[in-house]
């Protein structure tokens, strides 16, 4: 293909260059006429709305009943469906492939691709009577997806997202002092907020997110008179503007109106049926009357069109494409590397390349000086056909493209064909999506913006390429989906799996199938896949009402958390706390417990938990810190009679139930004895009985508090402080208090009190159940060395010369220790009293005497 057949449709717009080419040729039935039709078509490449014009007279076939129908941008049928509500003001598509309609009472109903209704809301957010007559689906810079609506009264209501609908009112448009033509305007959208160019006749407002806001009449720089504007256009970056006025003439600038590109004359009085931007340098205008299409550029520069039945023009972000009843077309600027390649006497290496290319093919040996010409920009000439290529949408183009670039690899040493590769899988995949059977008629720039839909700003290239792949799953064309993610090697997550379970959702939606074959057969495409929820397929079915191939499906699902949460939502409480069991997972058992209590009753629940130990386990765990009365009832249930009293015990030590303690310890007794815990009951009783006689003591001894709820041990002890030693010794005898700690008791109570003379006749009253150092150690205890020497010749032979030398009796200590042949003692002593010359002396010489004899 010769490059004066490929720029045969090029033409000029100033310094520009822009072509118009045939993308398919119209496949719908042959009666469709557009002038019959509104069209609305979705933007990058998206599908086609048409429904009957209810202000043209045309022969109807069948009911007479409204019906949009869905085409593909090929203009092959998706779905048909009747219009069963009130009538429709506007219609338009979301930048995810919904269809919106808006009616005349503020009802905006969005439909999917195949009719399926998916949602449905007012833009009033109040009671309002007002009519809506007119309305705009926008996007603005952040690729969201909004609507404006227009009330009979001229007030101005705008939803920013339709997926965060809230509602807002613009300024106010002044009244006009006297009637006026049909108004026009247009939506100038931006990140933080989204205003209106309001115009009647020949007034010009701007209206703002404030309806306090007081809108003044604008000024534009317009030199020819005029009487209204007719029509206007807002680029979609929201900086340029253009309308057509009365006076024939179409006007170019920037939205704030500070700067005027060009003023033209088109010689057309009518009032245009569409005026769009073509990308933010071009405008294009549609009169139906001539079918007139005619190219405006910014300098002023024009190119007509007229066809021969009407047209639709939908904008995108980098041309327009033009759909007739019989073909479609894309408008677009000429990419300057595709000018650069293509033009007539381009000296581009690009274009040396190619026609170097087209010698080799033909035999000729010219292709050697093309060659040489380009010799030392030979990778720049590769590089400018990877990247003119991407652009095209001839297959025939884009192989002499590819072939060239692949003849000019061949003499760069050490070039990588990463690029190379990567664009041949590009645009297999493109040419597979602009498939007339497809029909997605998509740029390389669309798809690089796709990615930034939702406001999604991320430079990962995957993300456009999931887009890609969102639009035909929505389509339901999930093998050709699976296969570009295979052929491009994506990731699962966004890939094989992503697309996996979205048919699968798509099967368990379908009606008049089998569950227990359905279930078989996702199972078996998906196995056990990573990155396959099985809880988003089973939860789609639970929607769909197919509860038991849901819980078929949760099966396969290998986080138990993810099968927990949706058995529990699908109020199979025995199933998920069984897989929370099974799992290990003490959090997600607790969690499962925990929602069962607050859905069932008290008594299923414990009827239901009963047969879980495990979980019956954890929750008297739980229990018996959070719920004490919740615990006590699965005890008398159970009839765990230990567990009871045990309960009651607890319940008693608490400060603040001591006034109930003998009634408390009683049940505990009763519940030990039913529980034949006999030995337990016993040690109850004997508290019992402490209980009694210490209230018994303060009340005898005015002792208010000071016996109540003390120990055996601490009862004595405080009864020996207060000097009652025959109590005490009561105390002893009744509650069999061993006698080596009673006698510790009263040797350190005594010395505590001072009483020698009476802790020298304890000594000597029978033979010490506890030796004679406790009396050593409470008398230094009290500072009393003199009593204490009293009993160092009493204290046992093999601590003897430990208590010498805690009295600091030195010599007497190692004259002991010397006794007793103990020279490890004897070397303690040496060493500690290294400064005292003799005792050294003395100790030193009995350490050799020792060892001699040994």
């Amino acid at each position: 293909m010769s490059s004066a057949l490929i720029t045969a449709d090029w033409f000029r717009l100033g310094p520009d260059l822009y072509r118009k080419f045939e993308i398919y040729s119209m496949e719908w039935n042959q009666e469709i006429k557009l002038e019959n039709f509104v069209a609305a078509s979705a933007s990058y490449g998206g599908p086609l709305a048409l429904t009957r014009n209810n202000k043209k007279t045309i022969k109807l076939h069948g009911t007479a009943q409204p019906v949009i129908s869905i085409f593909s941008g090929s203009g092959k049928a998706i779905t048909s469906f009747k219009w069963t509500h009130r009538p429709i003001v506007h219609m338009g598509w979301s930048n995810d492939e919904k269809l919106i309609c808006i009616q005349d009472d503020g009802n905006v109903i969005i439909f999917d691709m195949f009719g399926k209704l998916v949602h449905k809301f007012n833009v009033f957010q109040k009671v309002h009577d007002a009519k809506i007559i007119d309305a705009k689906v926008f996007t603005n810079s952040k690729n969201v997806t909004g609507i404006a609506v227009m009330t009979a009264n001229f007030n101005v209501f705008v939803v920013n997202s339709i997926k965060d609908i809230k509602s807002r009112q613009l300024s106010n448009v002044p009244k006009s002092p006297s009637e006026s033509t049909w108004p026009t305007w247009g939506i100038i959208s931006e990140e933080s907020s989204t205003e209106v160019l309001f115009a009647r006749d020949k007034e010009l407002y701007r209206l703002k997110q404030d309806e306090h806001y007081t809108s003044a009449m604008l000024q534009p720089d317009i030199s020819v008179p005029y009487h209204a504007i007719l029509e206007m256009a807002i680029s979609l970056n929201a900086r340029h503007l253009c309308f057509f006025t009365d006076s024939e003439h179409l006007w170019l600038g920037s939205t704030d109106l500070r700067h005027k590109y060009c003023e033209i004359n088109t010689n057309i009085i009518h009032r245009p049926k569409q005026l769009v931007w073509c990308g933010n340098e071009t405008v294009v205008v549609y009169w139906e009357t001539d079918h007139t299409v005619l190219v405006v550029g910014k300098n002023g520069q024009t190119q007509t069109y007229i066809y021969d039945s009407s047209v639709h023009l939908v904008p995108e972000i980098d041309g327009v494409r033009i759909i007739t009843s019989a073909h479609h077309e894309l408008l677009q600027k000429v990419p300057e590397v595709v000018q650069k390649i293509f033009r007539i006497n381009s000296t581009a290496p690009g274009c040396y390349l190619l026609e170097a290319s087209k010698k080799f093919q033909s035999g000729s040996h010219k292709a050697n000086e093309y060659l040489t010409e380009i010799k030392k920009n030979l990778e720049e000439a590769v590089k400018q056909c990877l990247d003119a290529v991407k652009y095209e949408f001839n297959p025939d183009i884009q192989k002499m493209l590819i072939r060239a670039a692949q003849f000019g690899k061949c003499f760069i040493s050490g070039i990588n064909s990463d690029k190379y590769v990567e664009m041949c899988r590009l645009l297999r995949v493109l040419n597979a999506i602009r498939d007339p059977k497809v029909g997605i008629p998509l740029t390389i720039e669309q798809l690089k913006y796709m990615k930034f839909r939702d406001s999604s700003n991320t430079s990962d290239e995957n993300e456009s390429l999931k887009t890609l792949l969102d639009r035909l799953i929505v389509r339901n064309m999930y093998f050709l989906a699976l296969q570009i993610a295979n052929y491009l090697k994506l990731p699962e997550h966004v890939g094989s799996s992503y697309i996996l379970v979205h048919w699968a959702k798509y099967k368990v939606s379908q009606h008049q199938t089998e569950e227990e074959s359905v279930a078989r057969e996702i199972a078996e495409k998906l196995g056990y896949s990573s990155g396959v929820s099985y809880r988003e397929i089973a939860e789609k079915a639970s929607e769909c009402g197919k509860n038991k191939l849901a819980i078929k499906l949760l099966d396969y699902e290998s986080k138990a958390s993810e099968q927990v949460e949706l058995l529990l939502k699908l109020h199979e409480n025995k199933s998920a706390l069984h897989k929370a069991i099974e799992s290990g997972d003490t959090d997600l058992v607790y969690m499962v417990i925990l929602e069962l209590r607050k859905k069932m009753t008290l008594a299923d629940f414990k009827m239901t938990i009963r047969n879980f130990p495990v979980a019956q386990s954890l929750y008297i765990k739980y229990c018996k810190k959070y719920n004490k009365s919740a615990l006590t009832e699965i005890y008398i249930q159970e009839d765990d009679f230990p567990s009871q009293a045990e309960m009651i015990i607890e319940e008693c030590l608490e400060d603040q139930k001591s006034h109930l303690k003998d009634s408390l310890l009683m049940s505990a007794i009763d519940a030990y004895k039913k529980g034949r815990k006999d030995l337990y009951a016993a040690l109850c009783e004997e508290n019992l009985k402490l209980l009694k006689f210490q209230r018994e003591l303060e009340d005898n001894l005015q002792a208010s508090n000071r016996l109540s709820g003390k120990s055996v041990h601490d009862t004595c002890k405080t009864l020996m402080e207060m000097k009652e030693w025959k109590i005490a010794e009561k105390i002893k005898n009744d509650f069999k208090i061993p006698d080596k700690r009673y006698w510790c008791l009263k040797i350190t109570a005594l010395a505590n009190h001072r009483d020698w003379k009476e802790l020298e006749n304890l000594s000597k009253l029978k033979k010490s159940p506890v030796g004679y150092a406790p009396f050593v150690d409470a008398c230094l205890a009290n500072d009393n060395k003199s009593e204490a020497k009293k009993y160092l010749s009493k204290i046992a032979e093999e601590i003897k010369v430990k208590y010498y030398l805690k009295m600091e009796l030195f010599e007497e200590a190692a004259d002991i220790a010397f006794q007793q042949r103990d020279v490890q003692s004897l070397m303690n002593i040496q060493y500690r009293f290294a400064g005292q010359p003799e005792l050294l002396q003395k100790v030193t010489g009995m350490i050799n005497q020792l060892d001699y004899k040994k």
